[in-house]
């Protein structure tokens, strides 16, 4: 994974009903915080997964543009959407330059993707990405571990948690869920 700090926090889980992924509104630049309530979360093809970043806002946006392009090229298919997408990243030369990590959940599948190639599925299904993430991931491990919580409670906790931690996250939440459909 990349060496950088990706200052955000981004984490995403889901239960039995749903599939839910949040991320705080922070944006820095060094030390200075320049926005406060950023979307870094968002449904795509046509509200089937959802993906969010970690990293340059530019590039983020720009990474969710070409995911969206391999999404449409393989009919929704996440899978190879994001070996497909990790390749290109890989060895793409403008693409291998942008500073962001980014998730992607559907309802079967959670995933991390980042430029060096790497793509994690976590054990628990729980992905968390950004400065904060690690907080998140803990909070949300206990939680789940410890309540009888749904999705969006337990992201929403952990996000809160980590903005009390991270001095680059903060409260301002954008938490986007979809239903599972059986």
């Amino acid at each position: 994974m990349s060496q950088h700090r990706h200052s955000t926090t981004i984490i995403g889980l889901r239960d039995k009903k749903k599939v839910v992924l949040g991320g705080d509104g922070q944006v820095s630049f060094g030390d200075t915080v320049m926005k406060h309530n950023a979307n870094k979360v968002r449904r795509m093809y046509g509200d089937q997964l959802l993906a969010g970043f970690a990293g340059a806002a530019a590039d983020g946006l720009a990474l969710f543009t070409r995911f969206e392009t391999k999404l449409d090229e393989f009919h929704g298919n996440l899978l190879r959407s994001v070996v497909e997408f990790a390749k290109d990243w890989r060895s793409d030369r403008y693409l291998r330059r942008l500073e962001a990590l980014l998730v992607v959940l559907d309802a079967q599948h959670s995933f991390i993707i980042s430029g060096t190639g790497d793509i994690i599925e976590p054990d628990d299904g729980i992905v968390a990405v950004g400065s904060g993430g690690p907080y998140a991931l803990a909070a949300a491990r206990a939680l789940l571990k410890h309540s009888t919580l749904d999705a969006r409670t337990i992201v929403e906790e952990s996000l809160r948690i980590a903005a009390a931690i991270c001095v680059f996250t903060n409260d301002h939440l954008t938490i986007e869920e979809l239903p599972i459909r059986r």
